[in-house]
């Protein structure tokens, strides 16, 4: 399983709900953004994963043609405080994978750890729990979230379901 094959099958899976969300966003916008999540929370589900869409523009939601290729969020073990490789693995892999991000720490406190990834039109938010897409992502972005999946998550390409700890709760 990678960032974007569980993209992608999110893409297919909005396209085909596609008509009657339009119809809901004429007449009842809050029904079209819950059948939005539920068709990308029973993606996840089949993944092992809590995935979400998120609109923080207003009007963002009319953008037909940007779901599932920006504003994405994953939860893989919700209740992780540490990454399960090296936080400074994660902001190098990051400067080689990517061009020019700043990379920080972030959500230093209470014994959590995380990493903020911003590029110029984009933020990754990276915490042993989760990870979360904020902007429209290229080819680069999907390489460097397979990655993560790989290599943070401890995903396996081609293996559906995170740890077991995550499966239990969902």
């Amino acid at each position: 399983m990678s960032f974007s094959s569980i993209t992608a099958e999110l893409r297919t899976e909005l396209g085909s709900n596609m008509p009657q969300i339009r119809i809901l966003l004429k007449k009842n916008p809050a029904m079209a953004f819950t059948t939005i999540n539920e068709t990308a929370s029973k993606v996840g589900k089949k993944h092992g994963i809590v995935l979400s869409l998120n609109f923080p523009q207003r009007g963002k939601i009319e953008d037909f043609e940007s779901y599932g290729t920006e504003n994405i969020g994953m939860v893989f073990q919700r209740n992780s405080r540490n990454f399960s490789i090296a936080r400074d693995l994660i902001k190098s892999k990051a400067i080689e994978m990517l061009d020019k991000p700043q990379v920080h720490d972030a959500y230093m406190y209470e014994g959590k750890e995380g990493v903020r990834v911003m590029l110029e039109n984009l933020r990754l938010d990276i915490l042993p729990a989760s990870l979360h897409v904020w902007g429209k992502f290229d080819d680069s972005i999907s390489k460097f979230c397979d990655w993560l999946l790989i290599n943070c998550y401890q995903l396996k390409p081609g293996v559906d379901g995170a740890l077991s700890e995550t499966n239990s709760k969902l």
